[in-house]
């Protein structure tokens, strides 16, 4: 009984040396941070993509584009717009503002329109990356973490049997359990932030090519409008 007690996970943690115990509080606090951030860029990406779906079912329905942006303009006061709809309004201001001046060509203000979006969706392009370098990281460097934490605790088990005048396996196991405990940390703070970042890499590639998707047709949209009234 007392032997199982000194081999439970907990006592072999707070056995460690000081620097195994490091890599270990290390990688538990990466592991607390990414299921944190999966949490919230599940959400975020629920979020747009039902934003996604929503906007351009109310875009398609054939609704007047200028009521669409007042519309737009007054929820900006109550919460902030993102995704494809910020796109939308990037472009519509940009256009509209370009027709009111005089002796501006319509291959000018769709340029100004282009523009305009290319830099709207840059900035939601942020927006969808954000998060993922670090659960990137985690993913990769976190195995090697925890493996410097094994290597060191079996060396320091091999160097305690320096002052032992015969080795058995109950001198060494506690030292090796406990590095052992480290590699098993760092793939337990790995193996959801490698599966998270794949998703979510995914999901950001699908609604940005639905983005451009949108500002592509936008865009012809208005050069037709704008070639029309020329």
């Amino acid at each position: 009984m007392v032997e199982q007690e000194q081999l439970s996970i907990w006592s072999l943690i707070a056995d460690a040396s000081l620097l195994v115990q490091f890599v270990m509080l290390l990688l538990f606090l990466a592991s607390i941070i990414s299921w944190v951030m999966i949490y919230q860029r599940t959400v975020f990406y629920l979020k747009a993509q039902r934003s996604l779906v929503s906007f351009e079912n109310e875009f398609w329905s054939g609704v007047d584009l200028g009521e669409l942006y007042r519309n737009g303009s007054q929820r900006a006061e109550a919460q902030s717009i993102d995704g494809v709809e910020s796109i939308f309004r990037a472009g519509f201001k940009e256009f509209t503002r370009l027709r009111q001046q005089s002796g501006v060509d319509a291959d000018a203000v769709m340029d100004g329109v282009q523009r305009a979006m290319r830099v709207a969706l840059s900035r939601e392009e942020e927006k969808l990356e954000q998060h993922l370098p670090f659960l990137a990281s985690t993913a990769s460097t976190s195995p090697y973490v925890g493996l410097f934490g094994t290597v060191w605790g079996i060396m320091n088990s091999f160097r305690g049997l320096a002052n032992v005048h015969q080795a058995t396996l109950a001198t060494v196991a506690p030292g090796i359990s406990e590095a052992l405990v480290a590699t098993a940390m760092g793939l337990f703070a790995a193996i959801p932030a490698v599966l998270a970042y794949n998703r979510f890499s995914a999901k950001m590639d699908r609604l940005l090519s639905s983005y451009e998707t949108f500002a592509e047709e936008f865009s012809s949209i208005l050069h037709r409008q704008v070639h029309t009234s020329k």
